[in-house]
């Protein structure tokens, strides 16, 4: 069957992004779920999104694992890599090697190498030459990606705009902001609620974040709602 193909996957992941972008949605959850078909789907070992808030400061709101929050979370610390060149040239920078950044951009490659990542490739979020942030995947090889999975982060990557600022929020730029500013500080109280359930029960901060985000599908609840619980002690996984 055609959608048991790698392309197959890829249109009905297409079509199941596509359905969730209605009114109410979940726009955490979305980018959650952008990252997880891109470290599924194609030649990555991890992925990560950026979105920038209303100064223009970029933030990681969705990743795959821990390893590449933290590769993410220092570029931001330093203001250097792959990433933050991405968002801040409105262009795909594509490293087949982070050895060949290792003098130019120190601190990322040294984290690079820690967290076992060899090649990266960072594609921005862009609308109307406003770039939003960006879509990154980490491999654990050198090497750059197939052009078809270069096409596929790049459509994968407009989802995602198309997800933060779709049409009702293009219209009124305040709903936009708005949209953008929900999601940055809802990924605040996520990342708390992991600590918080990582030290409960004994487990990494990817394991954390299976529980608070599976507990939040199961039952029907918003990813932020749920995070909050936690972190008021209201709830606990």
């Amino acid at each position: 069957m055609v959608a048991e193909t790698r392309e197959g996957r890829l249109v009905n992941t297409f079509v199941t992004l596509a359905d969730t972008l209605v009114a109410g949605y979940d726009v955490v959850d979305l980018l959650q779920s952008l990252v997880e078909a891109c470290a599924e789907l194609l030649d990555a070992s991890a992925a990560g999104l950026m979105l920038s808030d209303e100064s223009g400061e970029l933030a990681v709101v969705a990743s795959t694992s821990e390893r590449s929050r933290l590769v993410e979370m220092m570029q931001l610390s330093s203001g250097h890599g792959p990433c933050v060149e991405a968002f801040t040239t409105g262009t795909v920078v594509a490293l087949d090697d982070v050895t060949d950044v290792s003098e130019l951009w120190p601190d990322f490659y040294r984290e690079a190498v820690a967290q076992g990542f060899r090649s990266v490739h960072a594609f921005p979020l862009r609308l109307r030459g406003t770039v939003l942030g960006t879509l990154n995947l980490f491999r654990s090889e050198t090497g750059l990606l197939s052009d078809d999975d270069v096409s596929a982060a790049q459509g994968l990557a407009d989802v995602a705009t198309i997800g933060i600022l779709q049409e009702r929020a293009i219209r009124e730029n305040a709903i936009a902001k708005e949209q953008l500013q929900h999601a940055l500080d809802s990924r605040v109280v996520i990342e708390q609620a992991k600590g918080v359930i990582a030290q409960m029960n004994d487990v990494d901060m990817d394991e954390a974040f299976r529980l608070l985000r599976g507990h939040a599908r199961s039952n029907n609840l918003n990813l932020r709602d749920v995070a909050d619980e936690v972190v008021k002690r209201a709830l606990r996984l």
